[in-house]
């Protein structure tokens, strides 16, 4: 949806002009994943797909926010009592951003929010933090806040964290808030220091959606974690950041089979992670191919987050790209999407691989989104 659209559907929806407009975008993580919670290192671009906000002041402190993309629902809440809603799951991103937003930032007052977005919702691109993003800084415009991204980011991974109930890392909306146009940001999610690496020019980020759905509020994601902090708590360090490969083997007999492995797969992604976004700054792509092609197996193995599918999808690329880029898993895991750096030339040869083997193999079609790495919401 082009800006004038939306303008004129918030026109229609609230019989007023938006005072402001704002966008949030998604991402996609390059390699380091599931590193983010433990504290270690990531590797995401901001891409050109997102969300969008529109508002307008209110003289009254309630927040009314319409979703074009669930046939224009509307949920209404007061900015003094906000509580989960069990009806429109949806509409807790809002609420809980509001809710943290309140707590640390209190002078602001209600506001009617009219959003839309295309981030393939369920596909591991972080549809959730681009909204969370883009609420606040719609509000935070508004109201003319002092939110910084960094503090944005914080408040997002809050939200979700306490209100919506997944425990995500800050990577997605960290890079939603402060990703920049043309590069890939390696981001410490200790220091929270963040270092820009410029994309080759060379190269497009194909994301390939398996269409595999997946769910980050489950069972899964959150017992992933816990398994990483047992493995941290029998090594004594206070996230396996702290944590080397020898210090594992070493305690390898303490911890199971299971939480070993896990702990394995964290370790050798933060090595991976920072031999990737070195090697992207040096042009050496096939150094990126391997880093990126050992994550993937990790994933599979030790980390066990990946589906057949999203194994074939990967195998299939790899090749037609071989070392000239390079493709993985991207995102929690159990289906969403893969990511891959394709040399421009052979863009379109892999997008019919994937058409023509897909579906044959798998039962299900995949969508191919060719991107570009686009600015953060406060950058």
């Amino acid at each position: 949806m082009d800006n004038q659209a939306f303008t004129e559907q918030f026109e229609q929806t609230y019989s007023a002009a938006p005072k402001v407009l704002v966008h949030a975008p998604g991402r996609v993580n390059i390699i380091g994943e599931h590193t983010d919670y433990n504290e270690g290192f990531v590797f995401p671009a901001a891409i050109n797909f997102g969300t969008w906000v529109a508002a307008t002041k209110r003289d009254d402190n309630t927040i009314l926010v319409t979703a074009v993309d669930y046939d224009n629902q509307q949920n209404q809440f007061p900015l003094d009592d906000i509580q989960f809603d069990n009806e429109q799951g949806w509409a807790n991103y809002v609420r809980g951003v509001v809710k943290v937003l309140k707590e640390a930032l209190p002078d602001f007052g209600g506001a009617n929010l009219l959003v839309t977005g295309n981030v393939p919702q369920g596909a591991g691109l972080s549809s959730s933090a681009s909204f969370e993003v883009a609420i606040l800084k719609a509000i935070s415009a508004l109201y003319e806040l002092p939110l910084d991204g960094v503090q944005a980011a914080l408040l997002g991974q809050k939200a979700e964290n306490t209100f919506v109930g997944c425990s995500c890392g800050i990577m997605d909306q960290l890079i939603s808030a402060m990703g920049n146009e043309g590069k890939a940001m390696l981001l410490d999610c200790q220091s929270l220091a963040i270092e820009h690496s410029p994309l080759p020019s060379t190269h497009q980020i194909v994301i390939i959606n398996s269409n595999v759905k997946r769910g980050l509020v489950d069972s899964e994601y959150n017992l992933r974690r816990e398994q990483c902090e047992e493995s941290a708590s029998i090594l004594g360090v206070s996230s396996l950041r702290g944590a080397t490969l020898e210090q594992l083997e070493n305690t390898k007999s303490e911890m199971s089979e299971v939480v070993y492995r896990r702990a394995r797969h964290i370790i050798t992604e933060n090595a991976r992670t920072l031999t990737a976004a070195q090697a992207l700054k040096d042009g050496d792509i096939a150094t990126v191919s391997q880093a990126m092609a050992e994550s993937h197996v990790s994933m599979r193995d030790d980390f066990e987050i990946t589906v057949k599918p999203i194994d074939f999808l990967v195998e299939i690329i790899s090749e037609v790209i071989g070392e000239t880029g390079g493709v993985r898993m991207t995102g929690g895991g159990f289906g969403g999407c893969v990511v891959a750096l394709v040399p421009t030339d052979q863009v379109d040869v892999v997008k019919q691989v994937v058409e023509y083997n897909y579906f044959d193999e798998t039962g299900y079609k995949a969508d191919v989104y060719v991107c570009t790495a686009t600015q953060g919401a406060f950058a």
